[in-house]
């Protein structure tokens, strides 16, 4: 593999749930696929109502050591792969979420997820901390949920010509590549009950915006074939729709739909619930 930068560090939420263990397997894999460097970070916390009160340094000493055993297990499952993936793991005493959040911001190219960890209700089908990291994450979060071992099928992703579905056109033309796929891209839309123009050309002009929004793309990406696709309904349930055939879908954080204040758009948010593949939310990414 070629050397690695911090620039392409991938770092993996783990906490010893089935979710975070296919979140790390997903990890390895892209780490291999980008030559990326792989941590895998555990961040543990005093959970028993005692921690509320006077807690043992033996409790702490327990904890912190079932947590450097659980990294310690994954560091040594990836190497187990033989694909030569340099990876690292780090126990760290803090929050899940704020502790994935402050290392990625020290310099990571993507934090990588499960759709529920260990914490979670069993009747949630999103996480606390999944949800907090995608939301407030600097660099682009990969929730892995779904089929996360699909090696077939395209790269999805969704355009609707904003500045954040322009990052996420150039993740997904980036993952395309590396995985030797196609990039489907689709724009859709809603049409009103009584629209102004003819419907043959409300399609003509989504899918001539769609064309324009992949131009810059296919010229920098001749290498990556491309389907580009305009769909009536609504964006989360037409991606959600595609997603049992693809291999991975992105979307911006927020498209033209969200309002200014928000740091998560809902397109985002209906995917991390119910794609049927990892799901990978763009946001702007920050040098290291």
């Amino acid at each position: 593999m070629k050397p690695t930068t911090s620039a392409h560090r991938i770092v993996v939420g783990y906490d010893g749930s089935d979710e975070a263990r296919g979140a790390v397997d997903w990890a390895a894999a892209e780490a291999e696929r980008t030559a990326s460097r792989l941590q895998i970070l555990d961040a543990y916390q005093i959970a028993w109502p005692g921690a509320y009160y006077a807690v043992a340094a033996e409790q702490f000493e327990f904890a912190r050591t079932a947590a450097e055993q659980r990294v310690a297990e994954m560091v040594a499952r990836v190497r187990e792969r033989g694909t030569g993936v340099d990876v690292f793991g780090t126990a760290v005493d803090g929050l899940a979420a704020a502790t994935l959040l402050e290392v990625a911001d020290a310099g990571a190219r993507m934090i990588v997820v499960g759709s529920r960890g260990a914490g979670g209700l069993t009747n949630l089908l999103m996480g606390s901390v999944s949800q907090q990291v995608a939301t407030h994450s600097p660099v682009p979060v990969a929730v892995v949920r779904g089929r996360s071992t699909a090696i077939d099928g395209p790269v999805v992703v969704g355009v609707d010509g904003s500045a954040s579905s322009d990052d996420a056109l150039a993740l997904a033309f980036e993952a395309a590549r590396a995985r030797g796929t196609t990039v489907a891209a689709i724009r859709a839309h809603a049409t009103p009950p009584q629209p102004s123009l003819p419907l043959p050309a409300v399609d003509a002009f989504e899918r001539d915006a769609l064309n324009t929004s992949l131009a810059p793309w296919i010229a920098k990406y001749p290498d990556v074939k491309v389907e580009a696709l305009v769909a009536a309904g609504r964006a989360a349930k037409v991606l959600i729709g595609v997603s049992h055939t693809a291999q991975l879908v992105v979307v911006g954080s927020r498209g033209h739909g969200g309002f200014a204040g928000l740091l998560l758009g809902s397109v985002g948010q209906e995917l991390m619930h119910h794609a049927e593949c990892p799901v990978l939310i763009a946001h702007e990414h920050k040098a290291a």
